[in-house]
Formats: C-alpha cells, sequence, structure tokens
C-alpha cells in the first residue's frame, strides 16, 4: 500500500530524524508506528546514522502490530526484521537473524540485555508509560545499556497517566537525566510539595506552583505531543480492526464444529441444530467459549482476552467501552476486568457520562436509539460481533455523535480466518443481515 502521509505526520516522522533522543506523545489513530517506521528507514538506508534498531512493546503490539505495519506500507519493504517473542529458543532464533530491526516484548528486555550481547544502536520504546518506574528490572535493564544507544524514541499517548511524577524515569531513560535530573529525589524537591502524609511518611506529593509550566518547557526540546482533535477533523471515527489467532488445538475443534455441526472440548458436546444455529456456535468459540447443549459454557481460548486486555492498558486509564453479545462474554470479561461495570440503568449511563466508571460493558441490543454516552469517553471495542448492520451502527453512534469532544476509536476484536471475517465482510458491504448470514454459513459448509 502507498503511504501518503499527513502534514502532520511528515513533522512527526522528521522531528525523530532531528532529535536523537525524541519523546512522541500522539493520541491513538495518528499513526504513530508508521511514523516511526519511516523515521527508522530513512537512518538505516538514506543517512546510515543507525545500524540495528530494537523496538520494544507489549507482547500483542510486539508480535503482531509492528510486523503487520512493515508489511503493509510500500516503502518500508526493504526493511528487515525479527520478532523476538515466545520461548527462550524462539528469541534466540530471532537474535541471529540480525536483522535490522529487532521487535521484543517488554517482559524480555531484561532476558535480552542480560544473557545476549547487546549491539543495537537505537532503541524505540512504545507506550513509553510502561517505563515510569525506576523500580523494575526492565527500567534497569535498559539503563545499564543506555549509553551504548545513539538514539532512542519514546511513543505514548498518555506520558503521565498517574500525574506528572511518571515523568521523571522516562526522560531519565531518554536523555540520561539531562532535562529533569539524574535522581528522583532531585526531581521532586524541585517540582513538588508532599501532600498526603502521616507524620512523617510521606504518601503523594503535588506539583509545586507553577510546576507543570516549567516541566513541560524543560523537556520541549525534544518533546512533541499531539492530539487527536487539533489534526483530525471532529467528530471523526477511526475504525481499527484487531486480529488474533488460535492455536493448532482450538482451531482443529472449531474446524470441526464448522464441518460436522458437532464437537468436543474437554469432554462438553457442542452441537448445532441448523444453519442459523451453527453461526452462533462458530461466533461464540471465535470469542474463546460455546455452550453445550444443557447450557454451560465451554471454555475454548483467552484469545480475544488477552487482545482485550492490550487495548484496555494502551487507554492508560481513558474510559473504554466494551460491546459484548453473548453472556459467557460479558462473565469472561469481568473475571479479566473485576472492576469493570455494564451500562444497563439510569444511573449507570449518568455515573459513565460523569467519567466515574473506566470500563463500561454494552450490549448492543441495548444501545438504542438516543442513548448517549459520548460524555463518557471515546473509545469502543467490539468483542463480540454481531450481524446486524443496524445494531452496529446504532452502539457506533452512542460515542459516534454530535457533541463528541474526541475523535472517536472503534476496535473490532476479529479472530483469524474464522465467521468473524465474515461478519465484517457483511458490514463492510451493507447487506441485508438474514442474507448475509446465510451466504455466509453457506460459504463456511464449503470448505474443507
Amino acid at each position: 500500500m502507498k503511504y501518503t502521509p499527513h502534514a502532520y505526520q511528515r513533522y512527526a516522522a522528521q522531528f525523530i530524524l532531528n532529535h536523537p533522543a525524541a519523546a512522541i506523545f500522539l493520541d491513538c489513530g495518528l499513526g504513530k508506528t508508521v511514523i516511526t517506521l519511516t523515521a527508522i528507514r530513512e537512518l538505516l538506508h538514506d543517512s546510515f546514522a543507525v545500524r540495528r534498531v530494537l523496538i520494544i512493546a507489549p507482547l500483542r503490539v510486539a508480535r503482531d502490530t509492528w510486523p503487520s505495519e512493515i508489511r503493509k506500507w510500500d516503502h518500508l519493504s526493504g526493511l528487515t526484521y525479527a520478532v523476538a517473542v515466545g520461548n527462550t529458543a524462539k528469541r534466540l532464533a530471532a537474535l541471529r537473524q540480525k536483522a535490522e530491526i529487532t521487535i521484543i516484548n517488554r517482559e524480555n528486555v531484561d532476558w535480552l540485555i542480560t544473557n545476549n550481547t547487546f549491539d543495537f544502536d537505537m532503541v524505540v520504546v512504545d507506550e513509553l508509560s510502561s517505563f515510569k518506574s525506576h523500580r523494575t528490572r526492565r527500567f534497569k535493564a535498559l539503563m545499564k545499556v543506555r549509553p551504548m544507544v545513539s538514539r532512542i524514541v519514546g511513543l505514548t499517548g498518555t506520558p503521565s497517566s498517574n500525574g506528572l511524577m511518571d515523568l521523571w524515569a522516562e526522560f531519565r531513560l531518554l536523555d540520561m537525566g539531562k532535562r529533569l535530573g539524574r535522581f528522583l529525589t532531585q526531581y521532586r524537591e524541585q517540582y513538588f510539595l508532599p501532600d498526603k502524609r502521616n507524620a512523617q511518611m510521606v504518601f503523594t506529593y503535588k506539583p509545586r506552583p507553577g510546576a507543570e509550566e516549567k516541566i513541560y518547557e524543560a523537556i520541549s526540546d525534544i518533546t512533541i505531543s499531539m492530539k487527536s482533535g487539533d489534526y483530525l477533523e471532529l467528530p471523526k471515527c477511526l475504525t481499527n480492526v484487531v486480529q488474533v489467532e488460535m492455536n493448532e488445538r482450538e482451531r482443529r475443534i472449531y474446524e470441526r464444529l464448522k464441518k460436522d455441526m458437532a464437537a468436543e472440548i474437554d469432554g462438553k458436546e457442542i452441537d448445532a441444530m441448523n444453519a442459523a444455529a451453527l453461526s452462533g456456535k462458530l461466533l461464540q468459540m471465535a470469542n474463546g467459549a460455546a455452550y453445550d447443549g444443557e447450557g454451560r459454557a465451554v471454555h475454548l481460548h483467552d484469545r480475544k482476552l488477552d487482545a482485550l486486555e492490550d487495548l484496555v492498558e494502551s487507554a492508560n486509564g481513558r474510559p473504554v467501552l466494551i460491546a459484548y453479545w453473548f453472556r459467557h462474554d460479558l462473565e469472561r470479561i469481568r473475571g479479566r476486568f473485576p472492576g469493570a461495570r455494564e451500562l444497563r440503568q439510569e444511573a449507570d449511563i449518568a455515573d459513565w457520562n460523569a467519567g466515574r466508571i473506566s470500563i463500561g460493558l454494552i450490549h448492543p441490543a441495548s444501545a438504542g436509539h438516543g442513548l448517549n454516552l459520548q460524555d463518557g469517553g471515546s473509545m469502543l471495542i467490539w468483542f463480540s460481533l454481531a450481524w446486524s448492520l443496524e445494531l452496529n451502527q446504532q452502539t457506533n453512534a452512542r460515542l459516534w455523535r454530535q457533541g463528541q469532544r474526541h475523535t472517536v476509536t472503534i476496535h473490532y476484536l476479529v479472530m483469524k480466518n474464522s465467521i468473524d471475517e465474515s461478519v465484517m465482510a457483511a458490514l463492510t458491504r451493507k447487506d441485508k443481515v438474514q442474507e448475509a448470514l446465510m451466504s455466509a454459513v453457506k460459504a463456511e459448509f464449503g470448505k474443507e
């Protein structure tokens, strides 16, 4: 695909090129991955300023998003990359490739630096906010090799999700303490005052008067911050398809149900009586569980839950609305996020719009006309996909509507090579619900 960057994307890429240490704070949807890769390509292939690049990211972002973006754009096709995730053997095999770009999940940073020769001269930290604590092993490990790195880029949309105190460790990593000090105590004494305390024990700190402006001024020369509302026409809606995959065992069970209309999961029988029932069972399995003949949910996988957790984490405390379809979806989501709250009553809606709910859960059938949720958040995640175009559009319109002050981001969790893809295709084509459903199920029957 040909990359035609927006003016702000060209500016951000040039900023990376011009600054050996750069903090890029971009809202979700502005394209931070392709911006960074564009700059990396020039540094590797045009100016020859770097030889090898290490990209550190959340697990599934490292495994899926960065490789996908490299493959997606024509101008990045010349880059070589290796993904160092998984077991030790897989990680070592990736390192042995000596690719121009090595992508690793942040949990393995300590392993990489402690057990291997570190020969990267550029580092990109995707979600810089995950290095906000100087006490973590990943932070300490990366600081050991930081003097060996000639270029470093920190990417995030929320650099200070828990307050200005987060910034110290992030910039200690970027500039080795040049702007906010080499020691946390120095930073704290200069910009903060004790807040909550018990005798001599201080629990929290609050910024001194004018501290926020001074901190921003101190880091401004290596930092750019872009809000989607400043660069994208509002109200704007960004759609993102997040693909997930089953393992071999899960795939065999799914394919058996699709072919034979019956399958067994851990001794529990799952069957479908007709094409419509088969569609429902396949959608359930794509989500991770399916009801047996006695109405009990039988667990198959957590692939979508893991991807959902990544998206919630990337929101960094911003409210997230999750659309579910099956009751077992709701129960499993609640199990992963105990604080999640279903929006059913007027009090729930009021609390959501007042910002008192960080993770809201909604069923598309209850997200009818006139339900205003735009004041409470701007991110919607479809955990479960539904055939109804009307329900899809109406649920999306709860956030994407007049009065929304932010760009709306709608994520669809789509199981690869499953009926989920048929649903997405039907929604894209705006086919009639029943015709699309039957056509897709027929296609599923025809596949061996």
